[in-house]
């Protein structure tokens, strides 16, 4: 099933030939969830044949243009197109203030009902759950309040051998907790491990999205072993006291952070117009993380 990140922009606030400010979408088993909506995003969402009905939640970092400014033109084209489905907003409680005027100023009442859920900045929260996955708020260290996002698969239950069951005649009263990996103990007291019975599920899968932060260990807890990390780099280590006085990171921080937390796949992103070439910054965060890859508009990064 799939669990599949589409970059849509990955350039920082100021805008380059051929690049797009922050967007993201990450499809799990055909759920659509948005990750920030700079400006040109309705335009990137045509171009890789993403279709709007089918998005349901959108999550926004922070209130800097490049990672939000896209997003009233977007629930705009919505309205346009009829859509009815209600559509559910994660952001900085002002976001909501900013979306009210635009839509008061210009006369619009949405024809679906937009749900929204303001996101504290100071403290990581479960802001989302359901039976089969959990989405959490971290922490980040930027200019103004702002937050990464933490989307995980819950663990699935152990896989029932049918023949193992059958020969050992256990009750079917007792399935579920063989799924829940206990051990089955007969009417003569033996034990008959779980792992006789059952077998383990796909691994649950895991995204953690940082965008604008400073150099900061304290979120490394809260992305410990995940599958993919994306990690802003807006700029190269020479760089590194400009990254530090606008509370950036640099390629090879970004790195740090994705070894320190010892993730499987790190993307770095959020460049600077400065850098035409961004093979240098990949260079540079694979002399700590080789694991690493460019968020590059248009790629898509699966985890299996």
């Amino acid at each position: 099933m799939n669990f599949e990140l589409t970059i849509l922009g990955s350039s920082s606030a100021t805008p380059i030939h051929q690049g797009h400010p922050t967007a993201q979408v990450l499809n799990i088993r055909e759920r659509f969830f948005m990750i920030d909506c700079g400006e040109g995003t309705q335009g990137q969402f045509l171009k890789y044949k993403f279709k709007l009905n089918k998005l349901s939640h959108i999550f926004i970092s922070h209130l800097h243009g490049d990672h939000y400014l896209g997003l009233v033109g977007l629930l705009s084209t919505m309205h346009l197109q009829g859509r009815t489905t209600e559509i559910h907003i994660y952001g900085q409680p002002e976001l909501m203030d900013v979306i009210e005027l635009q839509l008061r100023l210009s006369q619009t009442r949405l024809r679906y009902q937009l749900i929204f859920h303001p996101v504290q900045h100071y403290a990581p929260a479960i802001i989302y759950e359901d039976d089969d996955m959990l989405i959490k708020s971290i922490v980040l260290n930027h200019r103004i309040p702002c937050t990464g996002y933490l989307f995980s698969e819950k663990p699935k239950p152990r896989k029932l051998i049918i023949s193992k069951l059958q020969q050992h005649n256990i009750p079917f009263s007792f399935y579920g907790r063989l799924k829940d990996g206990f051990d089955y103990e007969d009417d003569e007291g033996k034990i008959i491990p779980n792992t006789e019975l059952t077998i383990s599920s796909t691994a649950p899968r895991s995204y953690a999205f940082c965008s604008d932060t400073c150099y900061d260990e304290s979120i490394i807890d809260e992305i410990k072993g995940v599958n993919l990390l994306y990690h802003e780099a807006t700029f190269m280590n020479d760089l590194a006291e400009r990254a530090k006085t606008t509370f950036h990171s640099t390629s090879l921080q970004a790195a740090t952070i994705a070894k320190k937390a010892g993730v499987d796949k790190l993307l770095v992103g959020h460049f600077s117009a400065r850098y035409r070439d961004l093979k240098p910054l990949l260079d540079e965060a694979r002399t700590v993380f080789k694991n690493t890859e460019l968020a590059i508009e248009g790629h898509k990064f699966s985890v299996e």
